[in-house]
């Protein structure tokens, strides 16, 4: 998903789709629930594979949030 754990020369040439930023959240509550559910029980490969996507998908928001002119503008006041 992000580009933070790409190559130099990837970095700032991705293009931000808007659908993918919707459904992220809606993919973090599964990983967040998946990641719950097999805190007492399961394997503990899975839940650190799940808690390494949850973790990628948010700091791919984060790094949109923070390039973003809005939120340039936003902290500034």
């Amino acid at each position: 998903m992000s580009v933070v754990f790409g190559p130099d020369w990837m970095r700032g040439k991705a293009e931000v789709n808007r659908e993918t930023i919707q459904q992220l959240p809606e993919e973090n509550d599964q990983l967040i629930r998946c990641i719950m559910e097999h805190q007492n029980k399961g394997p503990e490969k899975e839940r650190v594979q799940y808690q390494h996507v949850l973790h990628r998908n948010l700091i791919y928001l984060a790094t949109i949030t923070d390039a973003s002119p809005f939120s340039t503008s936003k902290a500034m006041e």
